[in-house]
């Protein structure tokens, strides 16, 4: 979808650019009129001339006053005096580990696909990226717009991922956060950081997918076939959380029980036997305990 060149000091290494998601994943719906589900028409309207137009008798056009347009071609955009428009400008390198100072918001990647003349250079700074641990900052126009974006090696070539400009990103400050530093009793952090060991492993994408999409598709079967469609029950709201530590504790067993192929407990689960545990327990020992000498009266 864009061709051009990686600029790598004076090095340049012709590459093309491939998305890297699949455009046709989603689940999407048409419009359709209730009465008869005819499918809706999107069509171009014409105001002044009062008729449905082509798109093919479209221009673009920008307002540069109220009501006033300058019409712009795709020539015209070829001419705009920015290398960035068929060359992919490496700004700097940057340590691949990102930080609370330089989060970065993935907007869009792209398979970097070199040409066979600058093959040798494209892995020659694939290599060198891979051994020091680097990313490549740099800036590319893609449909009409100047992007920030990183290069990175991914797998047997690179990726190249635009992120959003620093003034694009939204203050938290607009957030509703609390002022004060929350403490948390010692038996608390013990127990958090047990769960998070416990749920600690190798990233495998593999092992994920998307089950809402899956989900959807089940109930378009349904629809189409004309069955019933069968509810979920409702997730128990998670807003009210009164005894945190029963909740981690029951975590931590969940967890454990579903790496070994167990039934998992949720937290209802686990409070219920710990009250059940705790009933016993009192029971136990008061059974045990040897009875009181009645005390005698004048």
């Amino acid at each position: 979808m864009w061709k051009g060149a990686i600029q790598f000091g004076l090095v340049t290494i012709p590459i093309k650019l491939y998305l890297a998601t699949e455009s046709n994943y989603q689940v999407r719906f048409n419009m359709l009129h209730d009465k008869d589900l005819s499918r809706i028409q999107m069509k171009t309207f014409c105001p002044v001339d009062d008729e449905v137009i082509s798109r093919a008798d479209t221009v673009k056009g920008y307002e540069y006053a109220p009501d006033r347009y300058v019409v712009v071609t795709d020539e015209d955009l070829e001419k705009v005096p920015l290398k960035t428009v068929r060359t992919i400008e490496i700004e700097q390198f940057t340590k691949a580990e990102t930080d609370e100072n330089n989060t970065r918001f993935v907007k869009q990647a792209y398979y970097i696909e070199p040409d066979k003349i600058g093959r040798k250079a494209f892995y020659l700074l694939r290599s060198v990226l891979q051994d020091e641990g680097l990313t490549a900052i740099c800036k590319v126009v893609i449909k009409d717009r100047e992007a920030l974006a990183a290069i990175d090696p991914f797998g047997d070539t690179m990726l190249l991922t635009t992120l959003h400009w620093p003034d694009e990103i939204r203050s938290t400050k607009e957030l509703d956060l609390p002022d004060e530093e929350l403490e948390f009793k010692p038996a608390e952090l013990a127990m958090a950081k047990q769960l998070v060991s416990a749920m600690t492993g190798e990233f495998e994408p593999e092992k994920y997918h998307d089950e809402y999409r899956d989900a959807l598709l089940k109930v378009i079967e349904a629809k189409i076939e004309g069955t019933e469609v069968e509810e979920i029950e409702p997730v128990e709201e998670g807003g009210n959380l009164v005894d945190l530590m029963a909740a981690l504790e029951a975590s931590v067993k969940a967890t454990k029980a579903a790496r070994e192929g167990e039934k998992p407990v949720s937290v209802a689960e686990a409070q219920k036997q710990r009250a059940a545990r705790s009933t016993k327990k009192a029971a136990d020992e008061a059974e045990a305990a040897p009875p009181k000498r009645k005390r005698k009266t004048a």
